[in-house]
């Protein structure tokens, strides 16, 4: 279930209360008027089934709301209510098969930003995913991957593709490029502190049996980056976080990054590369998978997503092409 706190002009609060009423996934219907402040306006609440907050988000954008007043949305971990049960099963299909749009625009959004956080996470994984390819132990080439942050600006990228938002598709791609160069920069400046020091040898390098596969790029990089794309995306749009760990785990993005960063002091030019391709694969894997993901998820989302009945007397007041991809941008 989830919670929809509305701040409404009051000449829509019938309006909203009609659409709630109109749908048999609402209940714990609470209106207070006059009760907001900043924005001015009345005090709609409700909670919802996943299964249809999409069809009714859109329908409150329709009425302007995102710009006449307010649209928050929470997540409900437990509701105890009978009513909340007869909406949730009353809704058609399954929460986890729900995609929340304005959820995912929102996630993604964030996750597209080149923040320090980002830059901070991918230079500690990338030193640490060099250290374990030196040291040939899979273990921190795993633990580098869990630390990894890229997946959300990949998924960022798809979300873009998707909706055709060529500003979120340039964010995130220079979020990507940026990160991994001042993350290979950083690392391959401390691969070259620790050669001069003598602490690392182009032996290290020479023969390493349990981390090879970052240097060995083939069609099973490919598939399993499909894969993890399709699973990352899924995991994201039906907010099972738990599972992009697994995802992380698949790919060799951070290893690969690791590697060229320890390489290049080294001279291993032939790890550089075969690294480089490696990196490129397994980012191409799951941006088409994870984009094909979300357009088929757009598509049955489309064809057969709940839709909201409109009573005779609720205008739709709907924004121009060209202003709401502004707004969206």
């Amino acid at each position: 279930m989830l919670h929809i706190r509305v701040i409404a002009p009051p000449r829509l609060t019938g309006q909203i209360s009609d659409l709630c009423g109109a749908s048999i996934a609402v209940t714990n219907l609470v209106i207070l008027p006059g009760a907001g402040r900043e924005p001015a306006g009345d005090l709609i609440q409700f909670d919802m089934a996943r299964e249809a907050a999409d069809a009714m988000l859109s329908r409150l954008r329709d009425l302007g709301l995102d710009r006449s007043g307010s649209i928050a949305v929470e997540n409900i971990d437990v509701s105890i209510s009978v009513g909340a049960t007869v909406a949730e099963q009353a809704a058609p299909g399954y929460d986890d098969d729900a995609v929340l749009w304005d959820e995912l625009d929102a996630r993604t959004t964030a996750d597209a930003r080149l923040s320090w956080a980002f830059l901070a996470f991918l230079a500690l994984a990338t030193q640490i995913a060099a250290i374990g390819a030196v040291l040939d132990q899979p273990i921190l080439i795993v633990g580098a991957m869990v630390l990894g942050p890229e997946f959300g600006a990949v998924a960022a990228i798809c979300f873009g593709l998707v909706r055709g938002n060529t500003h979120r598709i340039a964010v995130a791609t220079r979020t990507l490029a940026v990160g991994f160069l001042v993350a290979i920069a950083i690392t391959t400046g401390c691969a070259a502190a620790g050669r001069w020091l003598g602490w690392i040898s182009p032996a290290d390098l020479s023969h390493r049996p349990n981390t090879d596969f970052i240097v060995h790029p083939d069609k099973w990089s490919f598939i399993v980056a499909v894969l993890a794309g399709i699973a990352g995306i899924l995991s994201i749009t039906a907010s099972k976080s738990s599972t992009l760990i697994g995802v992380f785990i698949s790919v060799t993005t951070v290893p690969a990054a690791g590697n060229i960063a320890v390489a290049i002091p080294l001279a291993h030019w032939s790890e550089v590369r075969a690294s480089a391709v490696q990196l490129g694969v397994n980012l191409a894997g799951m941006l088409l998978a994870g984009t094909a993901t979300l357009a088929v998820q757009r598509l049955l989302s489309l064809r057969y997503g709940v839709r909201l009945p409109v009573p005779n007397h609720v205008p739709v007041q709907r924004r121009s092409p060209r202003k709401r991809r502004r707004k969206r941008g």
